[in-house]
C-alpha cells in the first residue's frame, strides 16, 4: 500500500496514511488544534506495523491536509460518511477501529451503524456519551492561535507537563495555522460548546447494540474528557473491558505509549 496517498472522496481530497500489510486497523484521531493522523498516531503506527497490521489513518474533514470547500458544515454525519467513504476507497471491508477522543465518538457510530464492518473497537479517552463540558475541553475547542496558547492547550492533554517542549508547542502552533487551519477549526465547535458534546453522543440503547468486542482506555488524570465517560461506555457495551492508566492525562497513546501499544496489540490479537 502507498505510504501517504491523497484520495479523492467525492470532491474532497483526503490525506490518508496507509502503511503496512496484514489485518487492517483504522485509526481515527482526536479534535485538538493542529492535529493530524500522523501527529496523533506517530507512536502507535510503528507498533501496529511491527505486529503485522496494516494501518489506515485519515486526516478527518477539516483537519491536517483534508481541506473541505468553503462553507462546509461540520457535523457528525459528514464526518461519519467521510470515514465510510475512506474505508470503501481503501478496501476496508471489515476492520478493527481505534478512536481517540472525538475519533472515539466516530468509532462508536461506525460500530452502531456498520456492525458488519467493525470486528474490534478500541476507545481512548473517548467522547460519544453526554457529559458536562470540562474546562480542558473548553480550552481545546476554544483555541485561538498563539504559541503560548498552544502550549497551554497541549498541557491540558498530559499529566506530565515536562513532555510539552518549546519545539512541540511551536510545531503544533505552525500546524494549527497552516493553510487556514485555524479558521476551519474555529468553525467546528463554536460556543456554546456543550451542544457539540451532546451532538457527538450516541444514545444508551444504541450503545447496547454494539456487537464488536471493545477495549476502553482512559487516563485517570484526564482533564479533557472525564474518566466517567469510559465507565459509562464500559457499562453499556456488552463485550467490553476497561483499562485506566494512573499518572496519565488525555494522551494515553503518548504518555503511556509502550504500555498502550502492548495492550492494543494484545487485544487485536495476531493478524490473520
Amino acid at each position: 500500500m502507498s505510504d501517504t496517498p491523497t484520495l479523492r472522496i467525492g470532491s474532497l481530497e483526503t490525506h490518508v496514511v496507509d502503511r503496512g500489510t496484514g489485518a487492517p486497523v483504522l485509526l481515527l484521531h482526536g479534535s485538538g488544534p493542529g492535529v493530524s493522523a500522523e501527529a496523533n498516531w506517530r507512536l502507535t503506527m510503528p507498533a501496529l506495523i511491527e505486529a503485522g497490521h496494516r494501518v489506515v489513518a485519515p486526516d478527518l474533514i477539516g483537519f491536517g491536509r483534508t481541506v473541505p470547500p468553503a462553507g462546509h458544515v461540520y457535523d457528525l454525519r459528514s464526518w461519519i460518511d467521510h470515514v465510510v467513504a475512506v474505508m470503501d476507497a481503501t478496501g476496508l471491508e471489515r476492520t478493527a477501529v481505534v478512536g481517540n477522543s472525538f475519533g472515539g465518538a466516530l468509532a462508536l457510530r461506525l460500530a452502531i451503524e456498520h456492525p458488519h464492518r467493525i470486528d474490534r473497537l478500541v476507545l481512548m479517552g473517548s467522547a460519544g456519551v453526554r457529559f458536562p463540558l470540562t474546562s480542558g475541553l473548553d480550552a481545546v475547542w476554544g483555541y485561538r492561535p498563539g504559541v503560548q496558547v498552544m502550549r497551554r492547550v497541549l498541557e491540558a492533554f498530559v499529566h506530565d507537563h515536562a513532555m510539552i517542549t518549546d519545539d512541540l508547542a511551536q510545531m503544533r502552533y505552525a500546524a494549527s495555522v497552516e493553510d487556514g487551519a485555524d479558521l476551519r477549526f474555529a468553525a467546528m465547535f463554536p460556543e456554546p460548546r456543550q451542544r457539540w458534546i451532546d451532538a457527538l453522543a450516541s444514545d444508551d440503547d444504541e450503545l447496547r447494540t454494539i456487537t464488536a468486542p471493545a477495549l476502553i482506555v482512559h487516563g485517570r488524570e484526564d482533564r479533557v474528557i472525564p474518566t466517567s465517560t469510559s465507565q459509562t461506555l464500559f457499562e453499556l457495551i456488552p463485550d467490553a473491558q476497561l483499562h485506566v492508566f494512573g499518572q496519565c492525562g488525555h494522551w494515553s497513546q503518548i504518555e503511556k505509549a509502550a504500555e498502550f501499544n502492548a495492550l492494543l496489540t494484545s487485544f487485536l490479537g495476531p493478524p490473520v
